[in-house]
Formats: C-alpha cells, structure tokens, sequence
C-alpha cells in the first residue's frame, strides 16, 4: 500500500475485516480489503468525497484533543483541529499518538518534525510548549497542508519541503521522524533526542550515534526515543 499511495491511506476494521482505503486526485478512490488472507481491490462508493470523513474521528493523547473541524473539542483540552485536505495524517493512527506520548514526557524546547504530513506532531508540539517548532516533508502538499492548519489552530510553524534521503535534518533538541523505517535509518538528526515511529513492532530501528532509551507499542505499532550517545 505504502508502495502504491506514498501519500498515504487510513486503515480502520470492519466485521472483523481490516479495509485499507486510498484516496487519489482522480475521480474516485481505490478500497482494498483483507479478509482471512484474501485481498480484494473494490471502488469506493458514490460519495467518496466524503466517505474519509467517517475515518476521522477525534482522540484525545494527555491534554491534547485531535480531531477535524467539523467536531466539537473537548473542554478542558487544547485543541488540535486537523484537516488533512491531500496529505496523509489525521492523528488517529497509533504511532501519532505514540509519538504525541512519548513528546508529552520530554523537556520542552526547539523541535522539528521530519515527514511531517498534514501537520499534527509540528502542532501539537506547539501546543504542548515547545519552541521554535519546524516542520519538514518532500511532498508540496504536505506543506500546504501543514501551514493551512497551522494558521487554523492560531499556532507558528515553520513549514518547508525537504528530501530527508538527501537532504540534512533542521538542527533542533528534538526530532520526531514519525515516517517509513527506511528513511528512518538514514537520517543523521543534529538533534540531542529523536523520537521515531511508523514501523511494527518487529522493527527496530538504528540511528548512527544514538541510543534507545524507550519502547512503545500499540496495536502492533512502535515507537521509540533515542538519546545522543
């Protein structure tokens, strides 16, 4: 899937099935479904506009409450209101919050979020008192996304397109690389903690340089933090 819709797919169940929906800029949408081993590609329904909005629902992470603008925060919680428009992230999925988790326990201070999709860990970043906060991705959308929702939550991010295969991380005390394990393994943070996630449990990953110091898991998700050696 991750091969086929780089920009990203939201996974929910369904009587028991496991549906792995992507949405396109075509007119229309590709659902796959996996049930006892068996994997059948199906349209979405008329309707798809809308249909991914079903698949958006808030959850809240300590203080934070994330969700889309057409539902209501919860009192007493700050705010994440996230339209993720054409990039991939909604904050409902286990390793956002496993990330928002293990940020929620670090000291506060400049961050910068590698792959940083429709803006969620930047913003909620932000939220949780950290400063400068930057945000990073390859994709042009992910960056329109990022500063759109931004601006809706009244917060400063600096948003800006880069090739992390390639290109050097922003320096910051802390990184989150909440993005595929092989990207993961090659970036070389100028960062005294890296927070990474969007990998199995299986896998674990190596930064050059750096040590785990914690694990996470959740629905066969993990998430680790690793400190400077």
């Amino acid at each position: 899937m991750i091969e086929f819709f780089p920009e990203g797919f939201e996974e929910s169940r369904e009587s028991g099935d496991v549906v792995l929906t992507a949405f396109t800029d075509e007119a229309g949408a590709d659902r796959i479904r996996a049930r006892f081993g068996e994997i059948v590609v199906e349209p979405v329904p008329d309707g798809w506009e809308d249909e991914w909005k079903r698949f958006h629902r808030p959850v809240e992470i300590g203080a934070l409450w994330v969700g889309p603008p057409w539902k209501e925060p919860r009192t007493g919680l700050m705010p994440v209101v996230i339209d993720p428009g054409r990039a991939f992230g909604t904050g409902a999925h286990p390793t956002t919050q496993l990330c928002l988790e293990l940020l929620n326990d670090l000291k506060r201070g400049s961050l910068v979020d590698l792959g940083c999709g429709s803006g969620v860990v930047a913003i909620a970043a932000v939220r949780l008192g950290f400063s400068p906060v930057t945000a990073v991705d390859f994709d042009e959308a992910a960056i329109e996304a990022t500063e759109r929702n931004a601006e809706a939550n009244g917060v400063d991010v600096e948003a800006r397109t880069t090739d992390l295969r390639t290109d050097p991380a922003p320096s910051a005390e802390v990184a989150v690389a909440n993005i595929d394990l092989r990207t993961i393994e090659l970036l070389r943070p100028d960062s005294a903690t890296v927070v990474t996630s969007g990998y199995s449990t299986v896998d674990h990953p190596h930064i050059p340089g750096f040590r785990r110091v914690e694990r996470r898991v959740r629905a066969n998700w993990a998430a680790d933090l690793f400190r400077r050696q």
